[in-house]
């Protein structure tokens, strides 16, 4: 390791000297800094050369910017920010003031990630609800279910417009006609407009839910996420294995909660009537309409049937 002397001496040195003023001079005459001059005349040359490296950050920003490579390989010091110089008056003198700020991809990374973080799925694959939606290609991907597309995109604008509403959607439709596609596209729309959602695979879910049985705070967070969360997707309903107590005791008390507060949103490949009769069976007690019906006062007079026809987009 060198010594403090060492050190002195290299910088009294006449070579670091010459470097130090060609390095000076580089950075006055860069055009970026000059145009920083003329904004700013108050400034007197001492001033600037006091503030040597917030002038050379500055322009060595603007200047990566300008060339910008993208967020993931942004070669300033601070990935996604840049150096800003602004003016302010400090005990009567101006002084430069440097301050590190987002770049408009940034911005919209962090967007994402806030958007991603008001999103919870159970047993949902993330890929469906990651992906880039586009709202065009939504609606030209299979024309036999663009009537469902334009009601799922008037859903979503009345809620842009006049807020959460308490009915939500039931979708039904025949495999792979992109039932769950078309849930996480509304629920990334209305993440970005500031709402909570949830969506959660049924037939995963349910299994999961018998063996919390013996876990009452894991089983009450979850409940509680369900039942207060704006959004809930209950996604492939019907394709579960139900038991007695799932039904009437978890699901019933989840929808009995939300009914008239928040939406519910349904996907399945049965039409309201054959989810009833899903519903009053269970693996236990066989079959018992009246609870099937009873769970079904708590779905059918809250959502708007939609009918999601077309091709098997699966594999495709």
């Amino acid at each position: 390791m060198e010594s403090m002397g060492d050190l002195l001496q290299q910088l009294q040195s006449p070579s670091f000297r010459q470097r130090s003023r060609s390095i000076v001079e580089q950075v006055m005459n860069d055009p970026l800094v000059m145009e920083f001059r003329a904004e700013h005349p108050e400034l007197k040359e001492e001033q600037l050369r006091l503030n040597m490296s917030r002038l050379y950050q500055y322009a060595r920003d603007r200047r990566n910017c300008s060339q910008c490579p993208g967020l993931e390989r942004c070669p300033n010091d601070f990935q996604g920010h840049y150096c800003k110089l602004a003016v302010e008056q400090i005990n009567g003198q101006p002084q430069i003031v440097d301050s590190r700020t987002p770049c408009g991809l940034q911005f919209a990374h962090e967007h994402e990630q806030q958007v991603r973080q008001r999103i919870r799925s159970f047993y949902v694959d993330e890929r469906a609800l990651q992906e880039g939606y586009d709202a065009v290609e939504i609606a030209r991907k299979d024309l036999q279910r663009a009537p469902a597309v334009t009601q799922l995109f008037r859903y979503i604008t009345e809620t842009k417009d006049v807020g959460l509403q308490t009915r939500g959607m039931y979708l039904e439709g025949s495999f792979g006609t992109g039932k769950t596609y078309l849930m996480g596209y509304m629920l990334n729309e209305l993440a970005a407009a500031g709402y909570h959602g949830v969506i959660v695979y049924m037939p995963d879910f349910v299994e999961d839910l018998k063996s919390m049985i013996q876990e009452g705070q894991k089983l009450k967070e979850t409940t509680d996420l369900l039942k207060n969360c704006d959004l809930l997707v209950f996604d492939d309903i019907g394709a579960e294995n139900l038991s007695p107590w799932v039904r009437d005791h978890v699901l019933g008390s989840i929808l009995n909660y939300r009914m008239n507060r928040k939406p519910t949103f349904y996907t399945s490949n049965y039409s309201l009537q054959d989810l009833e009769r899903h519903l009053s069976f269970t693996s236990r007690d066989g079959e018992e309409l009246y609870k099937g019906q009873r769970l079904m006062d708590r779905i059918r007079p809250f959502v708007d049937v939609v009918s999601v026809k077309g091709k098997n987009q699966r594999g495709s």
